[in-house]
């Protein structure tokens, strides 16, 4: 794979970053998040608001740093390496919670949320690859 394809692919999956950051403002209201954590105790709510709000910042730090460090991420270097791995591995942990860890029972039912649901998969499963492709490319081994 050149390097041109793989400084494109961070670019978008960049973007991506960014636009996930920017719908998962939605997720509270969807997921009525107020209302369900207002049953808890006050520590246990703002640990909570405090999770998701770390979740977003790495999630759009992401993003950026695939927009602005592209050529940087791509380097060879031990850190573009280092990098590439943890995004990588941390969108693959994802996954696994996922499928393995999260009880959907209670999840919104219908079409569009299934059609969300495959879209956050297809976009996790998107990030794993190609920051994975990018450690291998750090590494010579593609």
């Amino acid at each position: 794979m050149g390097i041109s394809i793989l400084n494109t692919l961070l670019f978008i999956c960049g973007i991506l970053h960014l636009a996930l950051g920017i719908g998962s403002t939605i997720i509270p209201k969807v997921l009525n998040w107020n209302s369900e954590l207002a049953k808890v105790k006050p520590l246990i709510r703002q640990m909570f608001w405090t999770y998701a709000a770390y979740i977003l910042v790495i999630n759009i730090c992401f993003g950026l740093i695939s927009i602005w460090g592209t050529e940087e991420l791509l380097n060879h270097s031990f850190l573009a390496s280092c990098i590439t791995l943890f995004i990588s591995v941390y969108w693959l942990t994802r996954i696994a919670i996922q499928f393995f860890y999260f009880d959907t029972t209670d999840a919104p039912k219908g079409l569009f949320f299934t059609l969300g649901e495959i879209a956050l998969v297809g976009l996790f499963i998107l990030f794993t690859g190609v920051y994975f492709l990018a450690f291998l490319y750090n590494n010579s081994w593609i």
